[in-house]
């Protein structure tokens, strides 16, 4: 069939639009990832925006990665964080919406509202240091993990979807002796692994970025995620500074810039290169939520 004048005209300007946007969002880390690359004398000559580098200087990366750094800590406290919360997350946000999916269960609708509104209304900053410091929970990694258990958005999405498995599936296994856990673990989660893995991709990426609550409730530089480092890095630290509290001592010195640039990269490409593993089962994900919702 032979495509119309307006067609291809139509998908050159489509084309066209895709190719605009995702260099909007390719040149910026473009210009990140050469603004780690560039040395001191370099950038003393050329200036602070320099898109392509004469020389590839490595320098940044070597003090950040250099042994003694705190960078590795920070990193494991992020990857466990990831993939604790991200685990507990979805635990915790699926058991709660496939019981209030269930239309039996009493006082459905008193639930479903009271999780509502707290998505219009928060207690507080002040109120809720108070609760995290009742329950001993300030200066623990469980700081960042338990007050972000559920979301409330996410809950709703996974109560509409588990509302539209047939209940014909859950009372076959009832039947059979299975267990509402069973029935959860063994039918429900199958079904709907896609939205399951979309909603884990956006909590694992809503973790990762995540550091102001680690800025309120822990004070033990141990216990700091990767994102807090790259804020005290990128925000309120010199070059000084750097040296003597966050990294070890070299005889090349990399510049603010470089050490900025080089400290976006390492904590951006993960997330980078876990994405393509996932990209089928979010794509999958997203489609159903459109067709179910």
């Amino acid at each position: 069939m032979k495509e119309s004048a307006g067609g291809r005209i139509f998908n050159y300007f489509n084309y066209s639009l895709m190719v605009f946007f995702a260099l909007l969002f390719i040149i910026p880390f473009f210009v990140i990832l050469s603004t780690s690359l560039v040395g001191e004398q370099e950038l003393i000559r050329r200036g602070s925006f320099i898109l392509i580098p004469e020389k590839l200087d490595f320098t940044a990366y070597e003090t950040l990665l250099s042994q003694g750094s705190t960078l590795y800590k920070a990193y494991g406290i992020t990857i466990m964080r990831v993939i604790i919360g991200t685990a507990l997350n979805l635990l915790f946000t699926a058991m709660l919406a496939f019981g209030v999916s269930r239309r039996t269960l009493p006082g459905r609708s008193v639930f479903i509202t009271l999780i509502f509104i707290t998505m219009l209304f928060s207690g507080g900053l002040v109120p809720t240091y108070l609760l995290m410091k009742f329950l001993h929970l300030t200066n623990t990694f469980w700081a960042m993990i338990i007050p972000s258990l559920i979301s409330a958005w996410y809950f709703l999405i996974m109560k509409s979807f588990f509302q539209e498995i047939p209940e014909s599936l859950e009372e076959s296994a009832t039947i059979d002796g299975a267990s509402p856990f069973r029935v959860l673990v063994s039918i429900i989660v199958p079904l709907s692994m896609p939205m399951l893995v979309t909603i884990g991709l956006f909590y694992g990426v809503n973790h990762w970025n995540a550091w102001f609550d680690a800025t309120i409730y822990i004070t033990n530089s141990d216990l700091m995620p990767v994102q807090v480092l790259l804020r005290r890095i990128v925000l309120t630290m010199t070059n000084q500074d750097l040296d003597t509290s966050l990294l070890v001592n070299m005889e090349e010195r990399a510049t603010p810039q470089a050490l900025r640039g080089a400290i976006i990269m390492i904590t951006t490409l993960p997330i980078i290169c876990v994405y393509p593993f996932l990209q089928k089962h979010f794509i999958k994900g997203v489609m159903v939520g459109s067709v179910k919702g």
